[in-house]
C-alpha cells in the first residue's frame, strides 16, 4: 500500500510514444503543444494609446492644444503633434509622430474655442511601446504547454492558424459486475445503475480524448479477459472498474498479471480508493478502478488525469489549494489519507455529510476533496487544510 504521491512517480518509469499531429487553432483548446512557437511581429507593433485622449507632447500639458485630426483604431495618423498641438486618439490607436504621451479624456475640458485643455498637472506616458510585451522572434508558447484560452490567443496574435500537438490516448471503460445495469433499465433486487461508466465519461469530456464505452462484463473471469485483451490491443488505454478488491469474483489483478503487464501498483493508502491497480505493457496501459463511485471518481483526478497529460508530455499539476475548514473534522483510523467532499463558501471549505465511497449522492455540488493527513485523527475549525479542486 502507498501513498498516491509515491503511485504518481511510477508513471516516470513508464515509456511512451507521444506522437502528434497538425491541430487546427480554433479546436486546439486543451491540446497539450508539441513545438515552440516564436512570434512573427513585434507586440505591439507599433507604439500606440493605452486610453481614450489626446496625443500631445508633455511640455505642452499646461496649455489650451489645438486638436488637428481624430485618430482611430485601425487607422494611420496624418498629422505630426507639435508645438500647443494634439490630435485627438482612441485605444489601441497608432500614436501620431511628436507626441510622447496621452492625456486622458476624463481629466480634459473644451474650450469655446475648440481647443482643450488638461485639467490635471502631470501624467503618465499612456503609451504601449512597440516590441514592449514580444519582439520578433522570441518564444511565445513552449513545447509541453497546456493549450488554454490564453495561450491560443497568443498563438493567433502569432499567426498560427495550425499547431503541433500530441496526440492524444484513446480510451476505451468497462465497468464490471454482475449487479450492474444501465441507467435506463429499472432495477430490480440485487441490482443498481451503473453510475461509475458516465462518471468516468464526464471526467474524460474535460480532455482532447476520444473514447469509448464498452459497456458492462458479467463477473467470469474469462469473459472479463477476452474483453479487456481486446480493448488492450485496440486502445491506448484501458479504465475498467469494479473487480480489483479481495472479493471471489475479483479477477482483474490476476489477469492483467497472467497476460504480461507489469504492475506498477495495486493499493493506494487513500480512503475512499485503496483498492486500485495500474497495469501496463508495450503501448498498452489498465487502470482498474475501484467499483465504488466515488473511490473511481476520486482516484481518475488522483492518478487517471496526471497519467493521461503524461501520456501526452504534459506534468500535470493536481490543483491542491490551502484554505481553511468552517468545522471540526475527527475520523477513527489515521493509516490512510481520508478524504471527504467539500464544498467552497467565501474561499473556506464547509464538508458535505458524507457516507463512503459508495454515497455518490453526497457529492452534489461539491467543489472538490478535503482530507486528512495520515497519523491526523482530527481538524479543528479555522485550522489551514489542502483541499483538491474539481474542475
Amino acid at each position: 500500500m502507498i501513498k498516491f504521491e509515491e503511485a504518481l512517480k511510477v508513471f516516470d518509469n513508464v515509456i511512451f510514444s507521444q506522437n502528434t499531429q497538425e491541430q487546427e487553432l480554433s479546436q486546439a483548446a486543451g491540446y497539450i503543444l508539441a513545438e515552440n512557437i516564436y512570434s512573427d511581429v513585434a507586440m505591439p507593433p507599433f507604439n500606440k494609446s493605452a486610453m481614450d485622449g489626446y496625443a500631445c507632447r508633455k511640455k505642452d500639458i499646461g496649455r489650451e492644444l489645438v486638436v488637428i485630426e481624430t485618430i482611430m483604431a485601425g487607422t494611420l495618423p496624418t498629422k505630426e503633434i507639435s508645438e500647443g498641438t494634439c490630435s485627438k486618439i482612441m485605444t489601441g490607436a497608432k500614436l501620431p509622430e511628436g507626441a510622447d504621451c496621452v492625456i486622458m479624456v476624463e481629466y480634459t475640458e473644451t474650450k469655446e474655442n475648440g481647443k482643450i485643455r488638461y485639467t490635471g498637472t502631470e501624467t503618465k506616458d499612456n503609451i504601449c511601446f512597440k516590441g514592449e510585451d514580444v519582439h520578433v522572434g522570441d518564444c511565445v508558447l513552449k513545447k509541453g504547454n497546456l493549450l488554454n484560452p490564453a495561450s491560443i490567443a497568443v498563438a493567433a496574435s502569432v499567426g498560427k492558424s495550425y499547431m503541433k500537438v500530441y496526440k492524444p490516448p484513446t480510451i476505451e471503460i468497462i465497468t464490471t459486475g454482475d449487479e450492474l445495469i444501465e441507467p435506463d433499465e429499472i432495477p430490480k433486487e440485487s441490482k443498481i445503475r451503473n453510475s461509475n461508466a458516465y462518471n468516468l465519461m464526464a471526467q474524460i469530456m474535460g480532455m482532447p480524448c476520444q473514447y469509448s464505452y464498452r459497456g458492462i462484463v458479467s463477473d467470469e473471469k474469462d469473459k472479463i479477459t477476452e474483453i479487456l485483451i481486446d480493448s488492450l490491443n485496440n486502445f491506448d488505454i484501458v479504465l475498467l472498474t469494479g473487480g480489483v478488491s479481495m472479493g471471489d469474483r475479483d479477477f482483474v489483478p490476476e489477469i492483467l498479471k497472467e497476460n504480461g503487464l507489469t504492475t506498477g501498483f495495486e493499493k493506494l493508502a487513500i480512503q475512499p480508493g485503496k483498492p486500485v491497480v495500474f497495469a501496463y505493457g508495450e503501448g498498452k496501459y489498465c487502470f482498474a478502478l475501484s467499483g465504488n463511485p466515488v473511490s473511481s471518481l476520486l482516484q481518475f483526478e488522483l492518478l487517471v488525469k496526471p497519467f493521461i497529460y503524461k501520456f501526452m508530455n504534459h506534468d500535470y499539476l493536481l490543483p491542491f489549494v490551502k484554505t481553511r475548514i468552517l468545522s471540526d473534522k475527527k475520523r477513527k483510523n489515521s493509516i490512510r489519507q481520508q478524504f471527504f467532499p467539500i464544498i467552497l463558501k467565501n474561499g473556506y471549505a464547509e464538508p458535505i455529510e458524507f457516507h463512503g465511497s459508495a454515497h455518490i449522492n453526497g457529492l452534489t455540488g461539491m467543489d472538490g476533496f478535503g482530507y486528512f493527513k495520515i497519523g491526523v485523527e482530527s481538524i479543528s475549525k479555522s485550522e489551514e487544510i489542502e483541499v483538491l479542486l474539481l474542475k
